[in-house]
This record gives C-alpha cells, sequence and structure tokens, in this order.
C-alpha cells in the first residue's frame, strides 16, 4: 500500500494532485502547527496583465501557537468576493471560465468553517469535477499516536508503520528532512514524486509554472486535467 501525506493546502498546484493520483491512500496531516505565509490559507493566480497574485482564506483570529486542525474561516462572504473579483480578469482568455467560477460557487456554498476540512472538500470537489474519485482521510481524526516522533522527519514514518504501508512518497521539496535507514528498518520503501509542470496555453506571452490547480482548470478540459494527473516521475 502506497501512502502520501501532506498538509492540507488551499487549491493547491497540480503537483499535489499528481502526489493524490501516484498513492492508495492520502492523509491530510492537520497535527502541527500552522504557519503563516504558507499554503493552508493561500495560492497563486495569473494576475491580469503579467505575473502571478495571491487568493486567500481569511482566518478566525489564532494564536502562533494554533494547529492546523484548530484553525477557522471568517463566517461571510468578503472573502469569496474577493477570490471571485480577482479572478474575473480569465473571463477574456480562459475556455472554462464559466465552469470553474460554478465550481468554486459551490465550493463557496459550503457550510464548513474548519480549514482542514474546508480544504479537504474543495479537493474533494475538483476530482469530481474532472471525474476522479478521491477519499478524505485527515490525520487528527484517526488517533494516531506520535509519542516516538522524534524530528520533522518521523511524522510520516509513524503514521506509516501504524496504517501498515509498504510505501511512502513525498514530493521533493522534503528529500532532507527523511532518514531512509529509519524507513528501512520499518520495511517501508521511501520515494519521492517529481511532478512534471508542463506547459499549457494561459494565452500570454510568458507561462507561470506552479499555480493554483485553478488556473489549470481555466485552460484545460476536465479529461486533459486528468490526464496531467499522470504526468510525473517517482525515484
Amino acid at each position: 500500500m502506497k501512502i502520501g501525506i501532506m498538509q492540507p493546502y488551499f487549491v493547491p498546484y497540480i503537483g499535489y494532485f499528481q502526489l493524490i493520483n501516484a498513492v492508495d491512500r492520502f492523509i491530510l496531516f492537520d497535527d502541527v502547527q500552522y504557519i503563516r505565509h504558507g499554503w493552508i490559507n493561500r495560492n497563486r493566480i495569473l494576475k491580469p496583465v503579467e505575473g502571478h497574485q495571491y487568493i486567500m482564506l481569511s482566518l478566525e483570529d489564532h494564536n502562533r501557537d494554533t494547529l492546523i486542525k484548530d484553525l477557522f474561516v471568517k463566517d461571510n462572504y468578503d472573502w469569496k468576493e474577493k477570490i471571485l473579483r480577482q479572478l474575473e480578469h480569465y473571463k477574456k482568455k480562459s475556455p472554462f471560465y464559466q465552469q470553474v467560477i460554478q465550481l468554486l460557487l459551490k465550493c463557496f456554498d459550503l457550510t464548513e468553517l474548519n480549514v482542514t476540512r474546508l480544504n479537504a472538500l474543495f479537493l474533494k470537489e475538483v476530482f469530481n469535477y474532472i471525474g476522479k474519485d478521491f477519499k478524505i482521510e485527515i490525520s487528527s481524526l484517526m488517533n494516531f499516536d506520535y509519542t516516538n516522533v522524534n524530528d520533522a522527519g518521523e511524522w510520516a514514518l509513524r503514521i506509516c508503520e501504524q496504517i501498515g504501508a509498504k510505501e511512502y512518497i513525498n514530493p521533493p521539496g522534503g528529500t532532507e528532512l527523511f532518514d531512509k535507514s529509519k524507513f528501512n528498518k520499518s520495511a517501508i520503501h521511501l520515494s519521492f514524486i517529481y511532478p512534471e509542470l508542463n506547459e499549457y496555453s494561459q494565452r500570454r506571452n510568458v507561462f507561470e509554472p506552479g499555480l493554483s490547480i485553478i488556473d489549470v482548470l481555466m485552460f484545460n478540459a476536465p479529461e486533459k486535467v486528468l490526464k496531467m494527473l499522470n504526468e510525473y516521475t517517482i525515484s
């Protein structure tokens, strides 16, 4: 059984979806401290002319030690309206603008305020849109024992041990965190996925890679996006 574990990112880039596609079980890891300026409540889309801009979930007030599982979004429509306004410029160039806006409106109608669960539902709706099943699993609801976690590289190892995983697949950004010998000792194969962020037409001169899945959906039909989920290598 292949396992992927990631923090619950807000409408993440396609590499995140490729990881989900590459594993048998995918767990949203929300038992750790929320760090500002990460991807839990923000992501990037195109600016009207060139470059990128951020779209964001507005969070309720919280202290610096708050765990991701205890974060909540503001119960108002202001942040949703702002995101929709930021996306309006896509209407001129995006062939799938109306479909994506309807997808987002469906997500915005969700009454869930917990950030982890809301992001999980966003992921679910994207997969429904492109025609692929996605089972939501959340670490804080799974009663994992973290007693023997001694460093950042052991969170995933302890989770894998407790669910009987045979292989753990991680994005390339975390290669330095993991001690392969520890995984070998537990008979778990450690692998890394390398997304191929191939260009697609954004109807502008300079391609902006690694943007939110929203940008991918704006310019690609669902069946095309489904094929893009297989554009990666694992080593």
